[in-house]
């Protein structure tokens, strides 16, 4: 039986925005997920070259319905990233009506980091379900980055955007960033979800670039402390 499942991991510098050294530094990655039968997929993070990743939406024969934006930082939908203009969902919005689907709580900093309105941007409150044809995807809300970061769970698979990487997680020394709501977000939030579940982040920063969640929780040192306090005297 084929994988109802329409899945794919884009790597910035590589599989799209290849001349874009600021692209190639960063090392984001995008990704498309849908339903594999209807051909209706959304586009998590795209940032850099949005016009690329339209044109691969179009070899592959899928239709947009929605973008998911895990937070508000440039490099993952646009904006400026230190003093650098970033392609996005300002720029993509131009070409296409589709919904930018973010947390409650990241709303006004999508807006006011990007200059796209509402709508298109549209607020979704934790564990609120999208469906893309028959794929559910569950929208958890996992703050401590930034106030409304949010991972995507469909099938198996975690998307974490900057909450979780293979190895550490997201900076919380940044404006708007919380330690303490970090540690919830890691020993809490996401405590219930499998260990077979298959990680996949924001960043290439480790040599793969996706693990399960089981050998993630083995290695990774910010998953390692048991306390709020021990967590926030190693990490906040």
């Amino acid at each position: 039986m084929s994988d109802p499942l329409y899945f794919r991991q884009l790597l910035s510098g590589r599989d799209f925005a290849v001349e874009n050294s600021l692209a190639r530094q960063m090392a984001n990655f995008t990704y498309v997920v849908g339903d594999a039968a209807t051909r209706e997929v959304l586009l998590v993070d795209p940032a850099y070259a949005p016009e690329e990743l339209l044109a691969l939406l179009a070899a592959d024969d899928v239709n947009l319905i929605g973008v998911v934006a895990t937070h508000y930082h440039a490099d993952h939908i646009g904006g400026d990233l230190l003093g650098h203009r970033v392609s996005g969902i300002a720029e993509l919005s131009r070409v296409v009506d589709v919904p930018i689907h973010v947390q409650a709580s990241e709303a006004t900093w999508v807006t006011r980091g990007t200059g796209v309105g509402s709508p298109p941007v549209v607020a979704h409150q934790p564990g609120e379900v999208l469906w893309v044809g028959a794929i559910p995807v569950t929208l958890l809300h996992t703050p401590g980055h930034t106030p409304g970061s949010q991972c995507l769970y469909v099938e198996g698979r975690l998307m974490s955007g900057d909450t979780l990487f293979i190895d550490g997680c997201g900076r919380t020394d940044l404006p708007t960033a919380d330690p303490g709501e970090m540690y919830l977000s890691l020993q809490r939030r996401l405590a219930d979800l499998p260990d077979e579940t298959l990680l996949f982040p924001g960043h290439f920063y480790s040599p793969e670039p996706f693990a399960t969640l089981g050998e993630v929780r083995k290695k990774n040192v910010v998953l390692v402390p048991r306390s709020a306090a021990e967590w926030l005297d190693h990490f906040g």
